[in-house]
């Protein structure tokens, strides 16, 4: 008897909360969680009441403003690329300086072909004009309206443009590839150039102005017949062109008058 109750004495507690879990599962599964979802929201339900309640005229209010705020950030960043490129238009000499335009036209099935300017004929655009960005060269322009332009990019695979190496005048033609990247066919076999090499349009280029910048050789390959190639990391931002500026090409400046 004693035994028993110095075992009951030690066990009894563990029996009890053993029964308890017990109990507390089945009743759970019974109720499907019903009692402890109950149980929740008697404790929520009083915090709830202490929440100003947001009705549909709040829902739209805040809507409202979000779409003001984004429209300003928009707007800060348009303002601060479009005061940028003015200041660089500021420093070209009267007699040719540029025309500023915006991209506002880019088909997603050619996005590395051609992109429409919201400028033509009637801001002095004409077809050959060229085209640049921040970086260098972005391309030609091929056709006009009395309002847009659309520029053929030196991205497209139709696009072809005389280049030259700046360090050591290696020449050759560089191509559109569809890509943020162009290929450079040289006229040498094995020029001189290497990894890492500055690309200008070249004076052969009859379409395009000398020195204008247009990116950097990523890779080489010296053994391609029949003549030696190179990858070319374009530097104007083709992927996300915005604004551009827009110059009278060789074709259109007119001669000089003899004095």
């Amino acid at each position: 008897m004693f035994t028993a109750r110095r075992w009951w004495e030690h066990k009894g507690l563990q029996i009890g909360l053993l029964a308890l879990v017990v109990g507390s599962a089945l009743t759970l599964r019974q109720t499907q969680g019903a009692l402890v979802m109950e149980i929740y929201q008697g404790i929520t339900r009083p915090l709830k009441t202490l929440q100003p309640e947001i009705t549909p005229e709040d829902r739209i209010r805040e809507a409202r403003l979000l779409e003001l705020q984004t429209r300003i950030v928009d707007l800060e960043s348009q303002n601060q690329k479009l005061q940028s490129l003015l200041g660089y238009v500021e420093k070209e000499p009267l007699s040719t300086r540029p025309i500023v335009s915006r991209v506002v036209g880019r088909s997603a099935g050619h996005w590395w072909q051609q992109v429409t300017l919201n400028s033509g004929t009637k801001a002095g655009i004409q077809e050959g004009f060229v085209v640049k960005a921040e970086g260098g060269l972005v391309g030609l322009v091929e056709s006009v309206t009395a309002n847009t332009s659309r520029v053929l990019l030196v991205s497209d695979l139709k696009s072809q443009v005389g280049v030259t190496i700046s360090r050591t005048a290696a020449k050759g033609v560089l191509r559109g590839d569809s890509s943020g990247e162009g290929v450079l066919e040289f006229y040498e076999k094995v020029p001189n150039v290497k990894v890492g090499d500055l690309v200008s349009t070249s004076t052969y280029s009859q379409k395009f102005p000398a020195g204008v910048p247009v990116g950097r050789i990523k890779s080489l390959d010296l053994k391609k017949l029949p003549a030696s190639v190179a990858k070319i990391e374009l530097f104007p931002p083709i992927r996300y062109l915005d604004w551009v500026t827009v110059y009278p090409g060789p074709e259109n400046l007119e001669p000089e008058k003899p004095n």
